[in-house]
């Protein structure tokens, strides 16, 4: 299937969820991020503030922000620059996402973990974004352990992957957790 016909099916699959079903969804997910190996160690974590179809995040960084250091991303043109998160520092931003605010922009190389958003992932770490690239072009330059989160039907078969995808070292859903790259635990 090719990457614009999984965003649309995906699409349409995450329209018919439930809020009941889309709070489950996250919990188990996040409950899954919390007890890999890579989440334990990680300081400093590169998350994102969820859109209204992906899984919500604000309960996870509502939870941690306390004990870990977050950080968010910002659209600058046409790539995504990292700043520390503070729930009272942000404003909606490029695609209608809250963003935080300020210049105390943090080089990628700092981050230990990034937890991504994207629209499907297969077993082997391929992931679909949205389309528009901004991840692949930050994650092409990051060394921290990538963590690919979604809804169940959001693992696929199979993606094919092209030279500029970057993939992920784990991916997560309600029910699984795959460790793709054996160098992450």
């Amino acid at each position: 299937m090719e990457k614009n016909e999984i965003r649309k099916k995906i699409r349409d699959l995450k329209s018919m969820l439930l809020e009941k079903e889309r709070q489950s969804a996250a919990d188990d997910v996040f409950r899954r991020v919390e007890n890999t190996a890579a989440f334990m160690v990680a300081e400093r974590i590169l998350m994102y503030h969820s859109l209204p179809d992906e899984l919500s995040t604000r309960a996870f960084l509502t939870k941690w922000s306390n004990r870990k250091r977050f950080y968010l991303p910002r659209v600058n043109g046409v790539n995504l620059e990292i700043l520390p998160y503070d729930e009272t520092r942000l404003e909606l931003g490029a695609f209608h996402i809250e963003e935080p605010t300020g210049n105390d922009v943090v080089n990628p190389d700092d981050i230990d973990l990034i937890i991504v958003p994207g629209v499907a992932y297969d077993n082997r770490g391929n992931r679909v974004g949205r389309g528009k690239g901004f991840y692949d072009r930050l994650l092409r330059s990051m060394r921290a352990i990538k963590i690919g989160i979604g809804y169940e039907f959001q693992i696929v078969n199979e993606i094919q992957a092209e030279s500029h995808d970057v993939k992920m070292d784990i991916v997560i859903s309600p029910s699984s957790c795959v460790v793709v790259n054996p160098a992450v635990k």
